[in-house]
């Protein structure tokens, strides 16, 4: 048997805003932008190079779903961003002026900083050991 995690859903409060974010500073591509109808769409956005998971960008709906954009899981890390070159990345997003929460360590898996996306979500970037 062999199984995989295709998408993550990240609740967001518009899927524009969120399409120019991971497209435009963390360099994301845009693989799918789909209508549905009725104002929804599925948006596939993936991080270069990636043919696993991707994230599912849902647009918030109702007010359950909009208390949780920025804090899917309480104020810790959500997503984990493994680079090929810690460097190059983390220089864009000093670039690009995301917000940098913890500036990158030396830890016994790797070089690690954190970060957050435009809602408040926070990312390991991750150049494995």
């Amino acid at each position: 048997m062999k199984q995989k995690i295709a998408h993550i859903a990240l609740i967001v409060d518009n899927y524009d805003d969120a399409i120019r974010f991971y497209t435009d500073k963390l360099q994301f591509t845009l693989v799918e932008d789909t209508p549905l109808g009725e104002g929804k769409r599925w948006v596939l956005v993936a991080p270069p190079g990636s043919t696993e998971t991707r994230l599912l960008l849902a647009q918030a709906t109702d007010e359950e779903q909009k208390s949780r954009v920025g804090n899917q899981t309480g104020g810790r890390v959500f997503l984990f961003l493994y680079t090929d070159n810690f460097e190059r990345d983390f220089q864009n997003l000093l670039d690009k002026e995301v917000i940098i929460v913890r500036q990158p360590v030396q830890q016994p898996y790797g070089t690690v900083a954190v970060f957050k996306d435009l809602y408040g979500n926070m990312w390991d970037l991750i150049q494995p050991a």
